[in-house]
């Protein structure tokens, strides 16, 4: 037997949700207005609907469980454009770790030193360490290194929408143009918000958003304990 509440909450959640998005890519379409993202504005009108209508948050989460539970067969379907590019990806693998390597270990030191430098105490500079990884990966290594998990989750979101908005004029200010390049910037330092704006590249910078956001994932759960360990 079908569960009415239940039934009645998830497409309210999934109804908005959907409705949310969809005006902000026609804002940010008719605008073009790179502050006007959708992952931002989309996201910035769910919360102002459930603060007008008193809605609290972990109801709308449960209601949105089918829309997260999506969220897993639309990563591992990122897995078709980077085969598209195993050609390209096998000549260069070396390169691709180098920068890897250069930008995982940025990433992290980074965030800890300027969280040092403003005065941050330790669960502070480890909820930020990860930032850069996709969120299931940064929560988990955070509160393991004595971080907060849902500062973590703040701080990847944040990351990930500043990266966004500010990708493409970057991009232009240092005369990047190779699509491959600007594809994995944005997987290594962006995840998947990073990779949702390599959509509007093309199909190579997809493939290789995708690419950098599975290697830094794994790269950071691997040198964070180890850069924390060495300080």
């Amino acid at each position: 037997m079908i569960d009415a509440p239940a039934y009645a909450t998830t497409l309210a959640a999934t109804l908005l949700t959907g409705a949310a998005y969809a005006l902000a890519l026609w804002a940010y379409r008719r605008s073009g207005w790179s502050l006007l993202l959708p992952v931002l504005t989309g996201a910035a009108t769910v919360v102002a609907v459930l603060l007008a209508t008193d809605i609290p948050y972990r109801v709308y989460r449960e209601g949105a469980g089918l829309l997260s539970w999506l969220a897993g067969p639309a990563t591992v379907a990122l897995a078709l454009p980077l085969y598209r590019q195993w050609r390209r990806l096998r000549g260069i693998w070396w390169p691709v770790i180098g920068a890897l390597l250069a930008g995982s270990v940025t990433a992290v030191v980074s965030a800890i030193a300027i969280a040092w430098l403003l005065g941050g105490d330790w669960p502070m500079m480890m909820s930020l360490a990860p930032k850069s990884a996709t969120m299931p990966v940064a929560m988990p290594v955070a509160e393991r290194m004595g971080g907060a998990a849902s500062l973590s989750a703040v701080a990847v979101a944040l990351t990930g929408i500043a990266a966004a908005v500010l990708s493409g004029g970057l991009f232009s200010l240092l005369d990047i143009r190779s699509d491959m390049a600007r594809g994995f910037a944005l997987g290594a330092a962006a995840h998947a918000i990073g990779t949702a704006r390599a959509f509007q590249l093309s199909e190579t910078a997809v493939g290789f958003a995708a690419l950098a956001m599975g290697l830094n994932a794994i790269a950071t759960s691997i040198l964070v304990p180890l850069i924390v360990g060495l300080m």
